[in-house]
C-alpha cells in the first residue's frame, strides 16, 4: 500500500506543500458512499440513537467527534475492541500514535446495453462491468492525522449505441449544450483503468476545527439522493479545507461549516460524433486545451437551541479557469457578489460560474422522522429585487421526507423515503439564454470533475422523483425503488419548441429492489435495476401515416454490488 502513494503526483505533491507551511488537518471519516454504513448513520438518527445535533447537510461525517465513537466505522461498537486487536490500537512504548487499517470496500457495477448510474465516485459512464477496490491505513499523532485510501478502478469500457447520427439537425441543437460542458459520452474506445487518491486526507486539528489538504468526495446539503452543489457522482477532487469536526455549541444554537478551495481537471474526451456537420456548420467548438479550474466554496449550517432537530443552511460555489484567476475575490467565494441586471454584460462576474443554495432539514427522533428542502440558484449575482419578483429564475429545488414506522418485532422499521427534484427551468427566457444548470458560456469545461458533473448525478436540467418502501432492521435492509427521470428537460424544450412534439420527451422509469445485510464484520449492499427508457437521446422517427409510434425505446439491466469489510 505505501508504495503505491508515490504514484499520486499531485497528492504527494499537495502534502509537500501543506508539510511546509504547516496546514496539516484532522479526519477519521465514513466516506460519502460507504455502503451501508452511512445509511445506517442516518436512519440511527432517525431512531434517536445518535446526536440529532449532525445535521447531514457536510458530509463526510467524523463519527469518532459527532457521534462520540472510538472508532468512526465501528458505529455500534460491535466490530472492533482496541484493547484486543491486532490490527488496530497503539503504536511504540508511550502510545502516542494511534494506527487503524481502514475498511476494505469494493464497489462492483453492471450496465448491459448503455451507461447508466449515478453518485458512484470514481466509476465512469460505462457498458460492462467496472470496479472500484479501496482499503488504507489511518495515523493520527495529538493533533495531526494521515488517512491513506486510494481507489483502483477498473472499467471495460465497452462500445454501445449512443446519441444517433440518424438525427443531425438534433444533435446539433444538442452541441449548444455539450459545448458548454465536459461531459462526455464514453471515456476513449478501451479499456479504463485509474489509480486515484481516493478518500485521503492530512490534517491539523484544534479546538474542534480541522485543517487540511484532501481527495474526499464531498456532499453538501441535506438530500439522500441529490445535491445541487456537492456530491460523489465525479471522483473526489483534491481541495483544502477548512470544517468543523462536528457542530460547535453555542448560547443560540449549534453551528456547522465547511470552506474549500479545490481543483477541478478535465476529462480529455469529447462527445459523441465530434467530427461532424450540419449544413456546414460544426457539431463542435473545441474548448480550452487547458480546462484546470479553481474551485472556491462555502457551507453554513445552524440549528437554532430553541428548535430541536431543525437545522437550516447556506452553501455557495464559484468555479473559473485557472489562468483568469488575478484577483482575492477569485479565491474566496463569499466576495464575489457583484449584483446587476441579468441583461447586463459584467465580464468579472460573467467570467465565473456560480451557484448558491439554502437549504433545511426537520428531524423528530421521537416520531422517526425527517423532512428537508434545498432550493438553489444559477448564479451568486441575482438581486434581491430580481428574486422576489421572479424566484423561479434560473432555480433548481430538492424535497424529500423519510420516515420508520414501528413494526412489532423490536428494531424493525418499514422505512418510506420519497425525493423529487427538479432542475429543468420554466421561464423561455432562461432556456433560450442557456441558462441551464452545470454549463456555461465562459467556463465551458462546465461544473465538472473528469468529465462528470459534481452535483445532481443525472445531469443537466434533470427532474427526478423517487420514491423507496422497505423493511429496515439495524445494518440490514430489503427496499423497492422506484424512479422516473426526465433528462436535460431544457435541451428539450429548447430543441422542440417550435415541433411542440411531447413524445420526444427522454425519460427512464427505473424499478430497482435493494438488499443489505451484515455477515459478521462484512456489510453486504446489492442493487438490481431494470432500466425503462423512453425516446432514447430524445430520438423518434415520425411515420406520417401514424401519429402514436414509439420513440427509440430501450432497455438496460443495472447490477450494483457493494462490499465492505471492517478489519478486527
Amino acid at each position: 500500500m505505501k508504495k503505491a502513494i508515490p504514484s499520486y503526483s499531485n497528492f504527494v505533491f499537495s502534502i509537500l506543500f501543506v508539510l511546509i507551511f504547516q496546514s496539516i488537518g484532522y479526519s477519521q471519516t465514513v466516506p460519502v458512499g460507504t455502503p451501508v454504513l452511512e445509511e445506517y448513520m442516518r436512519r440511527m438518527q432517525l431512531q434517536g440513537k445518535l446526536s440529532e445535533t449532525s445535521s447531514f447537510s457536510i458530509r463526510p461525517i467524523l463519527p469518532v467527534h459527532v457521534f462520540d465513537r472510538e472508532v468512526g466505522f465501528d458505529l455500534d461498537s460491535t466490530f472492533i475492541d482496541l484493547e484486543t486487536s491486532t490490527n488496530q490500537g497503539f503504536l511504540g512504548e508511550k502510545e502516542k500514535l494511534k494506527f487503524l487499517v481502514m475498511p476494505i470496500t469494493n464497489r462492483f457495477q453492471f450496465n448491459s446495453d448503455y451507461a447508466f448510474g449515478l453518485n458512484d465516485g470514481a466509476m465512469i459512464p460505462n457498458r460492462g462491468f467496472q470496479n472500484v477496490l479501496s482499503a488504507g491505513v489511518f495515523f493520527e499523532y495529538g493533533k495531526f492525522s494521515l488517512q491513506l485510501q486510494p481507489e483502483i478502478l477498473v472499467a471495460q469500457n465497452k462500445d454501445y449505441l449512443g446519441f444517433p447520427i440518424e438525427e443531425p439537425s438534433t444533435i446539433f441543437f444538442y452541441y449548444e449544450h455539450m459545448n458548454r460542458i465536459d461531459m462526455p459520452e464514453r471515456f476513449g474506445n478501451a479499456q479504463y483503468s485509474r489509480i486515484l487518491a481516493g478518500q485521503s486526507s492530512f490534517r491539523f486539528n484544534h479546538k474542534g476545527m480541522s485543517l487540511g489538504v484532501s481527495t474526499e468526495n464531498l456532499w453538501w446539503g441535506p438530500g439522500k439522493r441529490s445535491s445541487l452543489l456537492m456530491s460523489n457522482n465525479a471522483p473526489g477532487f483534491l481541495h483544502f479545507t477548512l470544517n468543523t469536526q462536528k457542530p460547535i455549541e453555542t448560547k443560540i444554537g449549534h453551528f456547522e461549516g465547511q470552506l474549500i478551495s479545490g481543483f477541478l481537471r478535465s476529462s480529455g474526451f469529447l462527445p459523441p460524433h465530434p467530427d461532424n456537420a450540419f449544413l456546414q456548420n460544426p457539431f463542435l467548438v473545441s474548448k480550452r486545451e487547458n480546462g484546470n479550474r479553481y474551485l472556491g466554496g462555502l457551507v453554513l449550517t445552524y440549528q437554532p437551541k430553541w428548535l430541536k432537530g431543525f437545522s437550516i443552511g447556506y452553501g455557495s460555489v464559484s468555479q473559473m479557469y485557472s489562468a483568469d484567476m488575478s484577483t482575492f475575490a477569485d479565491y474566496l467565494p463569499v466576495f464575489n457578489g457583484e449584483k446587476g441586471l441579468y441583461n447586463v454584460h459584467n465580464p468579472t462576474r460573467d467570467s465565473r460560474q456560480q451557484f448558491s443554495t439554502g437549504f433545511f432539514r426537520w428531524l423528530s427522533a421521537k416520531g422517526h422522522f425527517e423532512f428537508y428542502g434545498e432550493y438553489g440558484t444559477n448564479g451568486n449575482s441575482i438581486r434581491t429585487a430580481d428574486f422576489i419578483v421572479t424566484p423561479e429564475r434560473n432555480r433548481a429545488f430538492t424535497f424529500g421526507f423519510s420516515t420508520l414506522i414501528p413494526l412489532k418485532k423490536e428494531n424493525q422499521f418499514l422505512q418510506i423515503s420519497s425525493e423529487m427534484t427538479q432542475s429543468g427551468q420554466t421561464i423561455r427566457e432562461s432556456i433560450f439564454n442557456l441558462d441551464t444548470w452545470y454549463i456555461h458560456d465562459h467556463v465551458r469545461h462546465g461544473y465538472t470533475h473528469q468529465g462528470q458533473v459534481l452535483g445532481i448525478g443525472y445531469g443537466p436540467a434533470t427532474n427526478v422523483n423517487w420514491v423507496e418502501f422497505g423493511w429496515v432492521r439495524d445494518f440490514s435492509k430489503i427496499a423497492f425503488h422506484i424512479e422516473r427521470i426526465v433528462y436535460n428537460n431544457d435541451f428539450y424544450n429548447f430543441r422542440f419548441e417550435d415541433i411542440k412534439d411531447w413524445r420526444t420527451k427522454y425519460v427512464d422509469i427505473v424499478p430497482s429492489l435493494v438488499g443489505e445485510w451484515r455477515f459478521g464484520n462484512l456489510l453486504a449492499h446489492g442493487n438490481f435495476q431494470y432500466v425503462n427508457t423512453m425516446n432514447y437521446k430524445w430520438f423518434l422517427i415520425n411515420d406520417p401515416d401514424n401519429y402514436f409510434i414509439p420513440g427509440w425505446d430501450r432497455k438496460n439491466v443495472v447490477i450494483n454490488i457493494g462490499l465492505t469489510y471492517i478489519i478486527k
